[in-house]
C-alpha cells in the first residue's frame, strides 16, 4: 500500500470513528416492556395500549437504545392525551427506564443500553362537565350531546363543540369564524371541569373571483367555469366543497386544493385560490373477464383528458366478448366519445358518441351503428340523471331472414347511488332508472323501453364481516310488438349480470316462425330479475359468497307468458386495490336452459 492510499484509509476510518462518537453506540434491543394500568376500566385500558408508542414501536421491531428512548419521551403526550379524550384529567404516568423517569434524563445522555421499560398509568376519576359555555352561537347551531352539565368532559366533545359553533358561523356566511377565548378549568377535588369558550363570528363576507395557480395546459377561464365559485354570493362553504368536487370529476387534476385568503379584500369580499396539478394527459385501460359458458370478455380504452385545454375528455374503446362461448359466436364493438364538462353551467356535461359493432347471438347476427348527443347532469353527491338524442341502426340476421332496424330515441335515465363503495359496497341502496321512448322508421315499431335497477346492502355484526346483498331488476317494452322492436331493446335472461349457473341470453320466448308451427327464439318484451347474496369476510384479503339468482322472460306483460330459470352457487373474493377479484362457481336451479358447472372470473363484486 502506498503512502496516499494509507493516508485516504485512515481519513475514512477518522470520520467513521467521529461519526460513532457523534450519534453514539447504537445499544442492544430491549429486553422487556411492562405496561400496567391500575384501576381503569377495560375499554380504557385498551385504548391506552392502542395510543402507546412504545407498544407500536415493539410489534414494529425497533429496539435501539435510541429508539426506545425517544419513544419513552413521546409515549407521556401521547398517553395523556389518551386520558383527556375519555376525560380523565387527573391522571399520572410513570415511564421507568431500567427504574430511572424518563423525563428526568437528559436528551444529551442518551442510555448506550435499555434492558427494561416500565410504563404505569393511573387514570384518577373521571371528570364531568360543570359548565358548558359556548357563546355566541349562529342560529340553527347544534352542538354535540355531550357537551352538557353532568356529562364526561372529554376532550374530544369540546373539540366538537368548538368546530359545531366556527361551523354554525361559516355556513352563514361569517368565514373567519374563530374562538377568540377559552377557559378551561379541572376542579381536582370535586372531578369537573368548567368550559367557557367565547367564539368571535367576524363579518359576512362574499366571494371574490377565484385565482388560479398551477396550470399546465387548462385554460383559466374554463376552470373558473367548471368550478362555478359563485363570484360576489355570499360565502357558503359547500359551494367550497362542491367546487371541489367539480374540479376532481374532470380527471383533469392529479391534485385539487382551494385555498382561503388570509386576509380580506375592502369591503367583504374573501378571495379563494385554486392550487392544481394537473395529470398526464393520456391513459389507457384494459380489462378482460371470462366465464366458462360465455367465454373469454377483453376490452380496452384509450383517454385523452384535456383534448382542446377546457378538460375535454376524448375516449376511443373497444371490447371483443363471447370469445370461445358456447352456442354463440363472438361480438365486437369500437367506440368514440367527446364529453364536455360546464356545458351550459357548471354541473351539467354534453356529450357525443359513435359506436358501431358486430353481434353474434344464439338466435341472431347483427350489424350496428348508434350515435348520440346528450347531457349529463349532476344533482348532488348521490344523485345524476342523463339526457340524449340517439339514432340507431342495425342490420339483423336470424331464421326469418334479414331485417333493418332504425329508430330514433331520447333516453332519460336518473341514478342514485347511496353505496360506500362502486366496487365493493357494505350498506345504504343503489337505483338506476331509464326511460327510453323510440320512433321507429320502416319496419321499426314506435314505443317505450323502460328499465329498473334496484341494488341493497346490509352489513351485520360489530365486526360487519357479513354483508346481505340484494338486486331486483325490471325491464318492459311498451306500445311495440315484439317482432318491431329492436333486438338490442328486447330483454333475455343468463349469464353473468341476470342468472348465474345459466348460460349467457340462455332464457328468451319462443315465437312461431310459419304455419307450419316451426319456431323461433328472440327476445321478450318483459324482464323480471332478482339476486341474493351472502358475502363472509374471511380475513383481510380473503371472502367467501353464497348467491342465488332468478330470472323470467316474458314475450308481453309480466308474468303472462313467458318462463323462469334460476342458479345458485358459491363464490371466492380477493381483495385488491381497485376492488375485489371475483370467482364464482354457479349451476341451475330450475328452467330448462342449462345443465352443468358455470365458471365466472371478473373484477369488482356481480353487483
Amino acid at each position: 500500500m502506498d503512502r496516499g492510499s494509507a493516508g485516504k484509509v485512515s481519513a475514512r476510518l477518522f470520520m467513521a470513528a467521529l461519526l460513532a462518537v457523534a450519534t453514539g453506540p447504537a445499544g442492544n434491543a430491549l429486553e422487556r416492556l411492562d405496561f400496567s394500568v391500575t384501576g381503569a376500566p377495560k375499554d380504557l385500558e385498551a385504548e391506552l395500549r392502542s395510543a402507546s408508542v412504545l407498544i407500536a414501536s415493539e410489534k414494529a421491531g425497533k429496539g435501539t437504545a435510541q429508539e426506545v428512548f425517544a419513544d419513552a419521551r413521546a409515549e407521556y403526550s401521547n398517553l395523556l392525551n389518551a386520558l383527556y379524550a375519555r376525560g380523565y384529567y387527573s391522571g399520572v404516568i410513570h415511564i421507568l427506564i431500567d427504574g430511572k423517569e424518563a423525563a428526568a434524563i437528559s436528551p444529551l445522555k442518551t442510555p448506550s443500553a435499555i434492558k427494561t421499560v416500565k410504563v404505569v398509568v393511573e387514570p384518577g376519576p373521571a371528570f364531568r362537565f360543570s359548565k358548558t359555555k359556548i357563546a355566541p352561537l349562529a342560529a340553527g347551531t347544534k352542538l354535540p350531546k355531550g357537551f352538557a352539565i353532568g356529562e364526561a368532559a372529554e376532550s374530544g366533545v369540546i373539540l366538537d363543540a368548538v368546530t359545531a359553533g366556527v361551523l354554525g358561523w361559516r355556513k352563514q356566511g361569517n368565514a373567519k369564524a374563530k374562538v377568540a377565548s377559552q377557559s378551561l378549568t379541572a376542579d381536582h377535588a370535586k372531578s369537573t371541569l368548567s368550559a367557557d369558550i367565547s367564539l368571535a363570528p367576524g363579518p359576512k363576507l362574499r366571494f371574490g373571483r377565484l385565482k388560479v395557480e398551477g396550470l399546465q395546459r387548462m385554460r383559466e377561464s374554463r376552470v373558473r367555469a367548471i368550478a362555478g365559485l359563485p363570484e360576489g354570493q355570499v360565502y357558503r362553504p359547500r359551494d367550497m366543497d362542491t367546487a371541489m368536487s367539480r374540479l376532481r370529476r374532470t380527471g383533469v387534476f392529479k391534485s385539487t386544493v382551494l385555498v382561503e385568503d388570509d386576509a380580506i379584500t375592502s369591503p367583504d369580499i374573501l378571495g379563494v385560490t385554486a392550487k392544481l396539478v394537473e395529470e398526464k394527459l393520456r391513459r389507457y385501460t384494459f380489462g378482460a373477464e371470462i366465464a366458462s359458458a360465455d367465454g373469454l370478455s377483453l376490452n380496452g380504452e384509450w383517454l385523452h383528458r384535456n383534448l382542446f385545454g377546457g378538460a375535454e375528455r376524448l375516449t376511443l374503446s373497444g371490447s371483443i366478448t363471447n370469445i370461445g362461448a358456447q352456442g354463440n359466436g363472438t361480438d365486437y364493438t369500437l367506440g368514440v366519445n367527446l364529453a364536455r364538462p360546464a356545458t351550459f353551467d357548471a354541473d351539467t356535461t354534453a356529450k357525443v358518441g359513435v359506436e358501431l359493432g358486430k353481434l353474434q347471438e344464439v338466435d341472431f347476427d347483427a350489424d350496428y351503428f348508434s350515435t348520440s348527443f346528450g347531457l349529463d347532469h349532476v344533482f348532488s353527491d348521490s344523485l345524476t340523471g342523463s339526457v340524449s338524442l340517439s339514432y340507431d341502426y342495425a342490420r339483423v340476421t336470424d331464421v326469418t331472414g334479414r331485417t333493418t332496424f332504425r329508430a330514433v330515441s331520447v333516453p332519460i335515465g336518473l341514478i342514485w347511488d347511496r353505496r360506500d363503495s362502486k366496487t365493493d359496497p357494505t350498506r345504504n341502496i343503489y337505483a338506476s332508472a331509464e326511460v327510453k321512448p323510440f320512433l321507429g322508421f320502416g319496419l321499426t315499431d314506435s314505443g317505450v323501453r323502460a328499465t329498473l335497477d334496484l341494488r341493497g346492502y346490509k352489513a351485520l355484526g360489530a365486526a360487519r364481516r357479513l354483508v346481505l346483498a340484494g338486486r331486483v331488476q325490471l325491464g318492459a317494452v311498451l306500445g311495440a310488438g315484439l317482432a318491431g322492436t329492436p333486438r338490442e331493446d328486447l330483454f333475455y335472461s343468463g349469464g353473468a349480470g341476470t342468472v348465474r349457473g345459466q348460460p349467457y341470453q340462455s332464457l328468451g320466448v319462443d315465437v312461431l316462425r310459419d304455419s307450419s308451427g316451426a319456431t323461433y327464439t328472440t327476445g321478450g318484451k318483459s324482464f323480471v330479475g332478482g339476486s341474493l347474496e351472502a358475502r363472509v369476510k374471511v380475513s383481510q384479503s380473503f371472502g367467501v359468497v353464497g348467491f342465488f339468482d332468478v330470472g323470467r322472460v316474458d314475450a308481453g306483460g309480466f308474468f303472462s307468458d313467458g318462463s323462469l330459470q334460476s342458479g345458485a352457487g358459491l363464490g371466492i373474493r380477493y381483495a385488491t386495490p381497485v376492488g375485489p377479484i371475483r370467482l364464482d362457481v354457479a349451476a341451475p336451479v330450475s328452467g330448462t336452459t342449462g345443465s352443468g358447472v358455470q365458471i365466472y372470473v371478473g373484477l369488482g363484486q356481480a353487483f
